[in-house]
């Protein structure tokens, strides 16, 4: 009983780091793509070695992504459902650099691109880990949703936070905004007339925005209602992931999951 306890355990942690190598190989690429000097408050692969240098280390975390699962999964179905989060990782950072500067936008648009970034990973993560610790196929679908609610909820968190989180993040503040990377609260007040007469002289400047233009954008998001209407979104798609959860028998672990999600999204305040 206590070797097959261990069996899975190993098998859990391999795939918990696989999921985390994706990310982190999707995160070297983020940086190379945009020109990012820092990440997680250390200089970046790419600034310290250079473009080749994070390009290759990206690709090979990506191999190590999938020595992993090859050695933790004998299932083919999952087998499938790894290689489709990596190609919506990839679909979604491509569908993210074909909307740049494009004024256009809009909320259907940016979920789209979220689910096939941030939301896919969260979605893995929590249905592998129901499905490999012996979850019937009911409490792993419900997870699958609560996954990918919580990793929409994230991104829109990680969104507000890149303009009113400052010296709290360690990454650069606004870098997507200089790299014509869009997110939801710039979407929202664009879909406004007002706002949107203040921003588009600015945005229509693109890569020639000056620090005075980025700063005056943040003003204007900061002193309108956009900040509070996208973090109602967030709220939103928290209580869709704790909805999921209430599917689910009240065990320590999904007490500890609804107090995870209820602290991500006050996250802003």
């Amino acid at each position: 009983m206590a070797s097959k306890k261990e069996t899975v355990s190993k098998q859990i942690i391999q795939l918990a780091s696989s999921i985390e190598i994706l990310h982190m190989a999707s995160l070297i690429h983020d940086d190379i793509i945009d020109d990012s000097d820092e990440r997680r408050g250390k200089i970046s692969i790419q600034a310290r070695f250079g473009k080749d240098t994070a390009v290759y280390a990206g690709d090979l975390l990506f191999t190590h992504f999938f020595d992993l699962i090859l050695n933790a999964i004998s299932e083919q179905d999952y087998m499938i459902k790894n290689a489709h989060t990596m190609h919506h990782l990839l679909a979604g950072e491509l569908g993210q650099m074909a909307e740049r500067f494009n004024l256009s936008q809009d909320f259907n648009d940016y979920l789209t691109n979220v689910k096939g970034k941030t939301a896919a990973l969260f979605r893995l993560a929590a249905e592998e880990g129901s499905h490999f610790g012996n979850g019937d196929e009911q409490t792993t679908q419900a997870l699958a949703s609560f996954g990918e609610n919580l990793g929409i909820a994230f991104q829109i968190v990680d969104d507000i936070l890149d303009y009113t989180g400052g010296k709290h993040l360690n990454k650069p503040t606004l870098e997507d905004l200089t790299t014509g990377v869009y997110s939801l609260p710039l979407l929202l007040a664009l879909s406004k007339k007002e706002l949107r007469e203040q921003l588009v002289p600015l945005l229509e400047k693109k890569r020639q925005m000056s620090k005075n233009d980025i700063e005056q954008i943040q003003k204007i998001l900061l002193n309108s209602s956009v900040i509070e209407e996208t973090h109602a979104l967030a709220e939103q798609y928290t209580n869709r992931a704790l909805a999921n959860l209430a599917q689910l028998p009240q065990t320590n672990a999904t007490v500890l999951l609804k107090k995870m999600t209820r602290k991500l999204v006050n996250r802003t305040l």
